[in-house]
């Protein structure tokens, strides 16, 4: 009764609350901002590859990777094959217009993380904890986001990651879900008890080299069937306003499946992100805004869109199985006995570089409440517990709680950002003014009042 309760209270009620006003706070910003997230591939290129000047700091595009390996997990995979068959192919466009806009909310919060982090042990940190209490004024808030988003992703998103990749190795290759749990512990343990440089350093190689990995299997599946891809790409687009659909009453769930899968994918809006976002060693806050709004194209309109292609190119109607096995039989299907067991090698690491990417988060908020090292070393063991345990155990409860706490966390993350959203817009405005100068932007906040008090920016020598 009480997980119906939790599954009727997301679904139903949160659920639709969260997605009105991730959908409404895209566009808004999209507006607000003069549509920020339409920038030039050169732009995005140039600071992708900016150098910090120090090989302490996090570099921009390993502030990018880290938050890519939160993002990119099994959910690109199974959380699409099932927006797919639920929604029908109508739903990938919805994903795809919701990727667009929700780019202009992750804008908004990385920059406010850039503006507000804080300078700690030769790098920074920051994210909404950070502005809630640092520019709202409200330690209470922030405390509670905090613990909300310790809680959610360090520990339950980690623990269903676990099983996830328990699960998958259990099916495909016969191993005891407790081995597993044993070496994604050892291993977790391994890069996180490294620090944040570690991190870094691990995001920013296996996640370009599995994504890459992912988008040239795709580019074979799409060239294997290249006689259909007209057809494929007229399908999502009739089916996403199709008048069977209207009459039907299915096109709302097209819509929700789509929305839900890009929203809950690239996580614009919900406060996750910006922590990775402000480990970047930068020159001005808008320029690591531009990276993360990137990163919401990268996860959706990119690799979701690969498992899309892979599915509807395929028979996938005639399957009788959903999420990632549906996935899997449509790469069988198309590249026999390789393409399971390359799915399974992504769905490996894609879930672990979320595991990754989620233990950050909860890093840079267990700072936020103390630095002392006793509590941060009793967090990373209790991470590397729940990694073993989810290897080990259902966790249908915890997978509901989590949903429940991760609404309540981005509309706390939204109220935030639409407090500040004149700090945010202001700052781009700075940005604008020193581009159309000819200068290479640096942030300097006297220049921009509304910001008010900040702790990295009283001068620039920390950064390049």
């Amino acid at each position: 009764m009480f997980m119906h309760l939790l599954s009727t209270l997301n679904d139903q009620f949160l659920g639709y609350i969260l997605m009105a006003s991730l959908v409404a706070a895209g566009i808004y910003f999209t507006v607000a901002s003069r549509f920020v997230q339409f920038f030039r591939p050169k732009t995005i290129l140039s600071l992708l590859t900016q150098s910090t000047s120090s090989s302490r700091h996090i570099s921009p595009f390993q502030a990018f990777a880290i938050s890519t390996a939160s993002r990119v997990g099994t959910g690109n995979i199974a959380g699409v094959a099932l927006a797919i068959t639920l929604g029908g192919p109508g739903a990938v466009f919805w994903m795809w217009l919701i990727a667009v806009f929700g780019a202009a909310s992750s804008f908004i919060e990385s920059t406010l993380a850039q503006i507000y982090k804080v300078p700690t042990a030769g790098h920074f940190r920051g994210g909404p904890a950070y502005y809630m209490q640092y520019a709202l004024g409200k330690r209470k808030l922030a405390i509670a986001f905090s613990v909300i988003i310790t809680l959610t992703f360090a520990f339950t998103f980690n623990s269903v990651q676990a099983n996830t990749i328990a699960q998958s190795l259990q099916t495909t290759f016969h191993f005891p879900l407790a081995l597993t749990g044993f070496l994604l512990t050892a291993f977790t343990a391994l890069i996180i008890f490294g620090g944040l440089r570690r991190i870094a350093k691990f995001s920013a190689v296996i996640v370009p080299v599995f994504a890459l990995g992912y988008i040239v299997l795709t580019l074979l599946v799409m060239s294997l069937n290249f006689s259909k891809l007209p057809g494929i790409f007229a399908l999502i687009f009739t089916d996403a306003f199709s008048w069977q659909n209207v009459a039907g009453g299915t096109l709302g769930a097209t819509m929700m499946m789509g929305a839900r899968r890009g929203l809950f994918s690239n996580e614009a809006g919900m406060g996750s992100a910006p922590n990775a976002a402000a480990t970047a060693n930068t020159s001005h806050p808008v320029k690591q805004g531009y990276v993360q709004a990137f990163g919401v194209f990268v996860d959706t309109l990119i690799i979701c869109s690969c498992t899309a292609f892979i599915v509807l190119l395929t028979d996938y109607q005639s399957f009788s199985s959903q999420g990632i096995a549906l996935t899997q039989q449509a790469l069988t299907q198309e590249l026999g006995s390789f393409g399971n067991y390359f799915l399974t090698a992504s769905v490996l690491l894609f879930a672990f570089t979320s595991i990754i990417g989620n233990y950050y988060y909860g890093q840079a908020n267990v700072e936020f409440l103390t630095t002392q090292k006793t509590p941060i070393f009793l967090f990373r063991a209790g991470v590397c517990a729940m990694i073993f345990l989810g290897s080990v155990a259902q966790l249908g409860l915890v997978w509901n709680l989590a949903d429940l706490f991760m609404s309540i966390m981005a509309l706390m993350n939204l109220y935030a950002i639409f407090r500040l959203r004149k700090q945010a817009l202001d700052t781009l405005a700075d940005y604008r003014l020193q581009i159309r100068k000819g200068v290479d932007p640096r942030f300097d906040p006297s220049r921009v009042p509304s910001v008010g008090k900040t702790y990295a920016w009283h001068t620039h020598t920390n950064h390049p």
